[in-house]
């Protein structure tokens, strides 16, 4: 598709800038629904002066900075659209450098806008600043995506002064939003306590949500966070902005309520002991922020983002998904050949498309046989594995199933041969003692010759293995005692390190696009939409206790797809294989059981299952989600995915509250559907011998399911019950 432009330029040279221009220049981005509209003043000063509601009229949004009237901002910078420091603001900067000639101070002036239709549903605007004083230029992108209300913020920053520019501050966006008031919703958490929200009233001051970790960055605080305005916005009602950094490695989010009592948010990557030198005429090009502003509440937002990541962000994510078996939980580090090959026999009676060798097949001089050591030794353990993977593709092929590994590529032993032939590929610091997480330290990826190894152990498995269909990559460790014996500037360590992984990254997606790759990181420690890019799916938590999961999933949910959870039956719990089963087909359904062990009923229900899912898996990855109950207030959780010719609906809903007499009391309503259509409405997957509670023999129309609902009968002796509707 050719790609049309369109421009606006001041008839000004640079050394004119501090000259005032006659008229003002408008810049609006719009969306379906909204429009961001900035204005370049008659001092070239560039502002937000509008986040809102689309107007009918575009030329109307040349009014709204009169109509708003001037806040007592005594820098004319509160509300910058990329606010420099050193000069005029007085509040939290964007963007902080020290130029060549060690001046602090930075003027970031309007020069020209362009936008550039990518697509019928993509328009990039960017916007030229430049200091008047110095050789110093940064350019504003919006990507707007119209059909999803969703937009794409970065900057690219250059120079070209007479030596380099230290960046000390780089944020990819700074928005600007008025309202009489804020709330923040939060996470937090750890391992196997991910995505715990948190909701509070903004106060004055500065809100800050980051990570120092390096790797594995979201373990403590995950960068993705919603912010309502006017109210705390419910699931339906409200305006709520959602907003994340596309960065897998260390990131700063400031909320700062300024003295005229609006949000500033600025985000990016973390500058924490992160001072950047930029050479003259280099770029330095920020990741990407997105956001969304929903005025019907969290259910909008969400469907726009998981709209969004599946047509453009998440790798395949309009394709389908392979269902597995992983041996971790019956075997751990203890299998040999004999048991596996039992297991890919296991596999094919569970009716699954795949299964995937967990961690403790790899290592010689020191087997891995535990987790002190032998990760960076990528040689199978010939103890074990004395045929190598090859016969276990084979054997996985003659079973009529795919086979897939656990990899966990950017960490090393410290007892391993890697480590005794390469200390210096090793993050550490040279004068202290070593400390370890997980027993295991982080490979050097802003070394180009690291970057070569963790690819060739990719490559060398795929060139051996050809038929091998899948990958989990996993992330265990965090960055204690950050040193690059490679880098001359330790300062640029963080930021090198995540560029490292990308191009590795980008490099095995070159040579095999299509291979389906789990992204893990001791759970859900690296979740995030430029990682996602590359991985067909994400792990959102060791802790597979389905109680847990309706939790964990549901708050994922408001970011992510259901077509990017890789969600597992283990025996975590031992609540009914029925409830651990339900709770896992609400994304990439798995298996990490003991399949011998299981009962006749429960094998004859996970067989079935397997089968329901197939059936109903289209409407769950690809359908509008709406959540109907929300676990944390009432006693039942309910969720529907209804398909976008609203013809199939499947509804999960799940007993939370154990208590006496606790379950689904009323009807439920349901969302989505269409008003004038009639359903049928049966419940599926049932377990061996046991009836459904619902009368299937009537119909209703969406009307009714959305006004008056349905009771699922969930209680005690139902503890989890899926209901399809079907138009008829």
């Amino acid at each position: 598709m050719k790609i049309k432009a369109s421009y606006f330029i001041l008839p000004l040279a640079l050394g004119a800038l501090s000259k005032n221009i006659a008229l003002a220049q408008t810049i609006s981005i719009e969306t379906n629904k909204n429009a961001l509209v900035l204005l370049a003043d008659k001092k070239h000063d560039l502002n937000t002066v509008y986040f809102g509601p689309k107007l009918a009229d575009s030329k109307e949004y040349a009014n709204i900075d009169a109509v708003y009237g001037k806040d007592k901002d005594y820098s004319g910078q509160m509300a910058s659209a990329y606010t420099p420091a050193g000069s005029r603001n007085l509040l939290e900067p964007a963007i902080q450098v020290i130029h060549a000639d060690g001046n602090y101070s930075l003027d970031l002036q309007y020069v020209s806008n362009k936008v550039e239709h990518i697509s019928d549903d993509i328009t990039l605007t960017s916007i030229l600043l430049k200091d008047p004083a110095y050789n110093f230029e940064v350019t504003l992108f919006y990507k707007a995506y119209f059909k999803d209300d969703v937009i794409e913020q970065w900057s690219n920053i250059r120079h070209s002064e007479k030596g380099n520019v230290t960046l000390q501050k780089f944020a990819s966006a700074n928005l600007y939003l008025k309202a009489p008031s804020f709330w923040l919703t939060q996470y937090h958490g750890d391992w196997a306590k991910e995505m715990r929200p948190e909701e509070t009233q903004i106060t004055h001051g500065i809100k800050t949500l980051d990570t120092k970790l390096g790797t594995r960055a979201n373990l403590f605080q995950p960068s993705v966070f919603m912010v309502s305005l006017d109210k705390p916005a419910t699931e339906d009602d409200g305006t709520v902005m959602y907003g994340g950094l596309e960065w897998s490695g260390n990131f700063r989010t400031d909320l700062e309520l300024d003295p005229e009592n609006n949000l500033r948010i600025i985000s990016g990557i973390n500058n924490y002991a992160s001072p950047y030198q930029l050479k003259p005429n280099e770029d330095f090009v920020t990741p990407a922020f997105w956001y969304t502003l929903s005025r019907n509440g969290k259910g909008e937002a969400s469907r726009n983002v998981q709209h969004w990541a599946r047509n453009y962000k998440l790798l395949d994510g309009k394709g389908s998904r392979l269902t597995l078996l992983n041996n971790w939980e019956s075997t751990y580090f203890d299998f040999d050949e004999t048991k596996l090959a039992a297991l890919l026999k296991d596999t094919k009676k569970l009716g699954v498309d795949l299964f995937l060798l967990d961690d403790g097949w790899f290592g010689n001089k020191y087997p891995r046989n535990g987790d002190h050591t032998a990760l960076g030794d990528w040689e199978e353990t010939k103890t074990k594995l004395p045929n190598g993977i090859a016969s276990l593709v084979k054997g996985a092929q003659d079973n009529g199933v795919k086979f897939g590994i656990w990899i966990e590529p950017e960490m090393v032993s410290p007892k391993s041969e890697l480590y005794e032939k390469h200390p210096d590929w090793v993050i550490k610091q040279p004068k202290r003692d070593e400390y370890y997480y997980r027993n295991q330290l982080v490979l050097d990826l802003s070394n180009p010759a690291v970057q070569d190894f963790v690819y060739g152990i990719v490559d060398n498995l795929f060139t051996k293995n050809p038929a091998l269909a899948y990958i989990k990559w996993d992330c265990n460790a965090v960055i204690y005692n950050a040193y690059s014996a490679h880098l001359k500037n330790q300062s640029q360590f963080y930021v090198d390190y995540v560029r490292g992984l990308y191009k590795v990254l980008e490099r095995i997606r070159t040579k095999y696009p299509k291979v389906p790759m789990m992204l893990c990181s001791g759970g859900g420690g690296r979740v995030d939409y430029a990682a996602l890019q590359y991985f067909t799916e994400f792990w959102p938590s060791d802790n597979t206790d389905p109680l847990e999961r309706i939790f964990i999933q549901w708050e994922y949910s408001y970011f992510y797809p259901a077509l990017s959870s890789s969600n597992h039956v283990t025996d975590w719990s031992k609540l009914p294989i029925k409830f651990r089963t339900d709770v896992a087909m609400m994304g990439k359904l798995g298996f990490d059981i003991v399949i011998s062990k299981l009962g006749e009923s429960d094998m004859q229900f996970v067989q079935g299952a397997v089968k329901t899912f197939n059936d109903i898996k289209a409407v769950v990855w690809q359908g509008d989600q709406y959540r109907l109950l929300n676990p944390r207030e009432n006693s039942v959780a309910s969720i529907a995915y209804v398909n976008e010719a609203k013809t199939t609906g499947i509804m999960f809903n799940y007993l939370v509250n154990y208590r006496y007499g606790e379950g689904s009391s009323m009807q439920i309503k349901l969302k989505g559907l269409d008003a004038g259509k009639q359903y049928k409405v049966k419940e599926i997957n049932l377990y061996p011998g046991t009836k459904s509670g619902i009368n299937e023999s009537k119909s209703y129309t969406g009307d009714f399911l959305m006004k008056v609902g349905i009771n699922p009968k969930v209680s005690s002796g139902r503890t989890s019950v899926i209901l399809q509707i079907d138009a008829q």
